[in-house]
């Protein structure tokens, strides 16, 4: 059986509300123009609609000017930065991590100032400054230098913390990491989805906080781009449902609210 109905179902309990199910859309790991990078990009535009907008999370040390010249032809994209060089400094034994605590967080938020000085370069006002940590984790010790180094907010993979305004997070991430590597399947990618606005419109998530999709452009499988294409045909054409552009989330420290619904 389809699980596409249970979606239906969920954006339909939002409008019964009068709310607007209200997404966001972080793509990691970006790094030059490439064919993978233009498919994601033909993916978020629908004809006689307006493009998707995406967040693109970008590795500054790896960056060059072949992207900044696609995200200069694409307004629906906005840049976030995607730690320094996405290399693992963690043992074997441990969970890979970049921003952590085996180096002195004094190096490593060093790093990030080259870093978020490299991509205001290169992409200008596109630029937000937003870090997503590789591998999504980080060391309490970074985490609290940040604002020094002029990083105001931070996107992380989960339910933020309650309270915590200067987090805008990724719910629902749709490759199978930890088996495949390849599509986690149409049923647990909707599930994640479904089950984040369930648990936003019933207040056990943090309502204001805009549900995300998670995406890797660089090793998506062909299930994953068919998926995609399914859901930003089926979301583009409901009414109750609007995209976020990392200026509408990133502008302000704090998340944007639910608004209320204009029903037509």
């Amino acid at each position: 059986m389809s699980d596409w109905p249970a979606l239906d179902a969920e954006v339909d309990r939002w409008a019964k509300a009068e709310r607007t199910v209200i997404l966001w859309w972080r793509d990691d790991d970006a790094i030059a123009a490439t064919p993978a990078l233009e498919r994601l990009l033909r993916t978020a535009r629908q004809p006689d609609r307006a493009a998707v907008p995406i967040c693109l999370a970008v590795i500054p040390a790896q960056a060059d000017g072949s992207l900044a010249k696609t995200g200069a032809q694409n307004p629906q994209v906005s840049i976030l930065q995607h730690g320094f060089a996405h290399r693992n400094h963690a043992p074997t034994n441990e969970k890979k991590l970049e921003l952590g605590a085996h180096r002195p967080a004094a190096i490593v938020l060093r790093e990030l100032a080259e870093g978020r000085q490299r991509l205001q370069q290169l992409f200008g006002s596109r630029f937000l400054p937003v870090l997503v940590p590789p591998w999504n984790r980080f060391a309490p010790a970074v985490r609290d230098g940040l604002p020094g180094i002029g990083l105001t907010s931070i996107s992380t993979y989960g339910p933020r913390t309650a309270g915590d305004r200067s987090a805008v997070n990724t719910h629902v991430d749709i490759i199978d990491w930890h088996g495949s590597r390849g599509f986690a399947g149409e049923a647990a990618a909707l599930r994640l989805l479904t089950g984040h606005l369930a648990a936003r419109r019933e207040a056990r998530a943090d309502p204001a906080e805009p549900t995300g999709l998670l995406t890797h452009h660089l090793v998506q499988d062909e299930a994953c781009w068919g998926f995609l294409t399914e859901l930003v045909y089926r979301l583009s054409r409901r009414p109750e449902v609007r995209w976020l552009a990392g200026t509408d989330i990133f502008g302000q420290t704090a998340a944007v609210a639910p608004e209320r619904l204009i029903l037509s």
